[in-house]
């Protein structure tokens, strides 16, 4: 697979999906105010497969793989997020902390799938990792230790799923992000009975109104069927390092939304933190169009 510049379509679509996935940790916060984590993780997987699976054709990919998929993106990634922000990590953070993913990502496709990164594609990661190091030198919010260690193994979840929908084949990633589902909900539904228990289960439920239900609509909607499917989709036709970098502006989007919707201030050292993060994307998409431009001179 080369290096091709993106398609300008392309970008706008992967940020759309940033936009949602940035955002979505302050609706995440919404919904976990009523409904227990592994609960919240699994209506969510619930809803993404529901009723999609009898409106839409099962994908040619293996059962196997689909199980992956499901199993690393559901259990794996929303399991853990949901369960770390339950108290043990701020969104801001979290939204930050799981795009370790990227480098995860990058990491698996050069062992496993024999991509090759460039070097002005190294500087551009440098540029946004080190957005990303400001970021995390500057936040106050309270986390511990066991929330960091379960949003990095979400992040790696995360990267592990990103590996099996490239690998599935498929070109068409809506039906193959609902079928998957299929394998989300049950473990967790499962997980969520006998870890949180019927009482907190039957207590979330009562008390979830009607903002904790838009929340989890949202999840399904929006963050799953509309973002996993089109970034399933772009990795399906670019290089792992011409795709995942771009995730690196989730952050940017959930401080954003915090400010706008929770009141968080937006001091300096977040503006240099956004500048950098979009100046290594910048350069990471920019760059290829314009070589691309000067070859046939």
């Amino acid at each position: 697979m080369d290096h091709a510049p993106l398609p300008f379509r392309h970008i706008l679509l992967a940020l759309c999906v940033v936009a949602v996935w940035g955002t979505n940790f302050v609706v995440i916060r919404v919904g976990l105010d009523h409904l227990p984590p592994l609960l919240f993780a699994g209506l969510r997987f619930v809803l993404a497969a529901l009723p999609g699976i009898f409106l839409l054709p099962r994908p040619k990919a293996r059962w196997g793989n689909l199980a992956a998929y499901g199993l690393l993106i559901g259990s794996g990634q929303f399991g853990l997020l949901f369960v770390a922000m339950r108290g043990h990590i701020s969104p801001g953070l979290a939204s930050l902390v799981i795009q370790l993913q990227v480098f995860f990502t990058i990491g698996l496709s050069v062992a496993l799938a024999g991509e090759r990164v460039r070097g002005f594609q190294w500087v551009a990661l440098v540029l946004a990792a080190s957005g990303i190091l400001v970021i995390a030198l500057n936040v106050d919010a309270t986390t511990t230790p066991l929330g960091l260690a379960l949003v990095v193994a979400a992040a790696f979840s995360w990267a592990c799923g990103n590996m099996a929908a490239k690998a599935s084949g498929v070109r068409d990633m809506l039906p193959y992000v609902v079928w998957a589902s299929l394998f989300s909900a049950p473990p967790l539904l499962a997980l969520s009975l006998a870890l949180e228990g019927w009482e907190a289960i039957r207590a979330g439920v009562a008390s979830a109104d009607g903002w904790t239900w838009a929340a989890l609509v949202w999840q399904a909607a929006g963050n799953t069927l509309f973002g996993y499917s089109i970034w399933a989709f772009l990795l399906s036709r670019h290089p792992a390092a011409s795709i995942t970098p771009m995730a690196l502006l989730v952050p940017v989007f959930g401080m954003a939304a915090s400010a706008l919707f929770l009141g968080e201030p937006l001091p300096g050292w977040k503006l240099l933190a956004a500048l950098l993060v979009m100046s290594g994307l910048a350069l990471g998409l920019l760059y290829p169009r314009l070589r691309a431009r000067r070859a046939p001179a």
